[in-house]
């Protein structure tokens, strides 16, 4: 398995997950390269003390995100090629949030990982889950057709292959209404939570002629750390799968709104530190 399968081990909020998410805002904008001094001045206008930082960064390292370089003297962090493949991953999944139409197809995965391997057999779950496929049973889960290839990197990665089938299906045949067969597969609660919340700590926000100033910069990179986890743990499904009144339309046309205030005054107010 490669150290960065994606960057499930940041809860959002925490110091490693508010580096994690202004490098992968920021550092490849820079020429894919960052001086240490700018990256413990940006975490400090997120209220993070530089020392809490430079241990995030080691941790960071240890994961196989960040790479010590060095350039004209000043020390600093470069991404390797693992991490580049994680945030463009991420970016498909953070700006390009897909949903379900109906009639769109299903994948079904198959898999018996022996108990030699059960390890790995727990690695696979915890990643089906965190990309937003749901448990039909323990060895038969499933996602929307389009996170097919996600799926099979993930098995690649954890060299289950041999382990797991994939098959392509229309929509699932259930006895009784389909609304509450979902509800076992996804935990719809907790999804449905992160969407409100999300409004509720972002609905606020001011989205007309916003300044290239730290505040913008300090609310962006919130907002998205904030945000990232939502279209990877939900996936999308069709309407009529969902309960009534979801909330997850509006928490995404939020985000939207924020993105196209909040995006370019940021990045203008990071050129200004580095």
């Amino acid at each position: 398995m490669t150290p960065v399968l994606d960057d499930t081990f940041s809860r959002p909020g925490s110091v490693v997950s508010l580096l994690r998410t202004t490098i992968g805002l920021y550092l490849r904008d820079s020429g894919g390269w960052m001086p240490t001094k700018s990256l413990t001045d940006l975490m400090e206008l997120l209220d993070v003390p530089v020392d809490l930082t430079r241990t995030a960064l080691t941790r960071l390292k240890q994961k196989g995100v960040l790479t010590p370089d060095t350039r004209g003297g000043r020390k600093g962090f470069g991404l390797t090629e693992e991490a580049h493949a994680m945030f463009s991953r991420g970016d498909r999944r953070i700006y390009q949030p897909r949903n379900m139409e109906p009639g769109d197809n299903w994948c079904v995965i198959s898999f018996s990982v022996p108990e030699s391997q059960r390890q790995r057999r727990h690695q696979l779950r915890r990643h089906l889950s965190w990309i937003g496929c749901g448990t039909v049973a323990p060895g038969l889960w499933v996602c929307p057709d389009f996170l097919r290839e996600e799926v099979v990197g993930i098995l690649r990665d954890l060299d289950l292959q041999q382990y797991a089938v994939l098959f392509r299906t229309e929509t699932p045949e259930v006895a009784g209404d389909i609304r509450s067969t979902v509800q076992k597969w996804w935990d719809l609660d907790y999804l449905a939570d992160l969407h409100r919340k999300f409004i509720a700590a972002y609905s606020t926000v001011a989205t007309a002629s916003v300044p290239a100033s730290a505040g913008t910069f300090a609310t962006y990179v919130r907002c998205i750390d904030r945000w990232r986890v939502i279209p990877y743990v939900d996936p999308g499904l069709p309407d009529d799968f969902l309960p009534e009144e979801w909330p997850g339309k509006e928490c995404v046309e939020l985000f939207e709104r924020i993105r196209e205030s909040h995006e370019q005054p940021s990045r203008e107010f990071v050129l200004t530190m580095l």
